[in-house]
């Protein structure tokens, strides 16, 4: 009996060091431009070339500016970036959607859409949040630029075994609650490090009945929580959305496909390092409060005392709340804001938009907040346009932006100004993340719009 964590790995195995690492077979690996130079520079070094170039896909995503990208790049060091990442595509005769590509995108969401992304794989990029791709039921972790460089010379890399836990959310989520809510939720529960050293896999009710976005978002805050990883056992869900993708089996090869993927779930009996289970009915709109995304609360809570605080954390509490301009006890409901992010590979999909769409339809942008609508993809962006999603975006006052990673963090030209308030769908609210200065208050799409409406922390209230 095995967990679906130890079917792909044990699948993946080339050689086991005694006392020592795994060689692993790497199904999938993505590059984007900030932690492959040195990777690519090394192969040259050495003269090696890519293993298996077909196996990898290279996209611009981190220093791509989300306005006028018909133009170069202004900022110098991201224009180098980007050059760079498009010399070593030609050079090693790899994949890219480079800047003005149809299918350029933050990598996260093209590899999914493009159908790269698939159920029983091992698939890694050097990114954190290449957690995002487990909620296809495959085995996706970030890794290093030397492991980068490992991969693109072997198609295999070195890794420890991770212990197994799995996180059950019994119940239903209410309605007007997201994905994003259950992850900042998860993360509030487990602070930072409490699923450090292991693999996740999500189950229950209320992860089944999640869409393919929203399990990808959960998945993508897997490593908000210390995990090496999340994962979802792949379903008809999973079927549905990969079904006619480009680069998805097609017509016999498909069913051999769904055929091996259905068998992609964990035995009954299955043991796992530890289980933990959430109530998922429990769970309600949230933000954070603090400087890292554990530090998340209930929109109409209020922040903890110092008395609630584990006297080990209250010196950290404390610079976090100092940072953010916040007190202990202090209720948001209400705080004035001047940011507005939807985007990035936690909450740039179609759903996102749909969701903000439909909350501020009929209603219009506070004068004072400056919103940044980013879409993860141009194949996104375009589905907005095909919805009509974009016409009522603008009667409500907004402005959809060009695809890119934007201000999930300040790589690129969309940073927070020092000591604004940015109510941000991304993924981490760290002390400069967002800018320098930046103040950063993590939510999902509904809490986001209902901020850009109203100009302060609000609950989402649904018609």
């Amino acid at each position: 009996m095995k967990t679906l964590f130890d079917k792909i790995w044990d699948a993946h195995v080339v050689s086991k060091m005694e006392e020592g690492p795994t060689q692993l077979y790497i199904d999938r690996h993505f590059c984007h431009e900030v932690t492959s130079p040195q990777a690519f520079a090394g192969l040259r070094q050495r003269g090696l070339s890519v293993f298996r170039p077909q196996q990898t896909t290279l996209t611009a995503d981190h220093n791509i500016p989300t306005q006028n990208q018909n133009k170069p790049i202004a900022d110098v060091t991201s224009r180098n970036q980007v050059d760079t990442l498009t010399q070593n595509a030609k050079e090693f005769g790899l994949t890219y959607f480079g800047l003005g590509h149809s299918k350029n995108g933050i990598v996260h969401v093209v590899g999914p859409e493009n159908g790269l992304t698939q159920p029983g794989m091992t698939i890694v990029c050097g990114d954190s949040h290449t957690s995002t791709h487990g909620a296809f039921g495959a085995i996706a972790f970030g890794i290093g630029t030397s492991e980068v460089e490992m991969v693109l010379a072997t198609q295999c890399v070195l890794q420890s075994r991770p212990k197994t836990m799995r996180i059950n959310f019994t119940g239903k989520l209410s309605k007007g609650v997201t994905a994003k809510d259950m992850a900042l939720y998860l993360i509030s529960k487990m602070t930072t490090s409490g699923a450090t050293g292991y693999f996740v896999e999500y189950a229950g009710e209320a992860v089944r009945q999640l869409s393919m976005e929203g399990r990808m978002t959960l998945c993508n805050l897997s490593i908000e929580m210390g995990a090496r990883g999340g994962l979802i056992a792949p379903d008809a869900t999973t079927f549905e959305y990969l079904k006619g993708k480009e680069n998805a089996p097609k017509g016999e090869m498909w069913k051999k496909a769904v055929t091996y993927w259905k068998t992609l779930k964990t035995d009954d009996g299955a043991k796992f390092d530890k289980e933990i289970s959430f109530d998922a009915s429990q769970i309600q709109p949230m933000i954070t409060y603090g400087t890292n995304p554990g530090m998340g609360m209930y929109v109409e809570d209020s922040i903890p005392t110092t008395s609630q605080i584990q006297t080990e954390s209250k010196a950290s509490f404390l610079k976090a709340l100092e940072y953010m301009d916040f007190q202990p006890g202090e209720r948001l409901l209400g705080k004035p804001i001047n940011y507005v992010f939807l985007g990035s590979c936690t909450n740039g999909r179609i759903e996102d938009f749909r969701a903000f769409t439909q909350y501020v339809k009929g209603k219009h942008k506070a004068n004072h907040v400056t919103a940044w609508l980013v879409p993860g993809s141009w194949q996104v962006f375009h589905q907005i346009q095909e919805e009509g999603l974009d016409k009522i975006l603008k009667q409500a006052g907004f402005e959809l932006r060009q695809p890119g990673c934007s201000a999930c963090l300040a790589m690129n030209e969309d940073k927070i100004p020092a000591g604004k308030y940015a109510v941000s769908t991304s993924n981490r609210n760290f002390e400069g993340r967002q800018g320098p200065g930046a103040r950063t208050i993590l939510a999902g799409p509904l809490v986001a719009a209902a901020a850009a409406i109203t100009g302060r922390i609000s609950f989402p209230h649904l018609d």
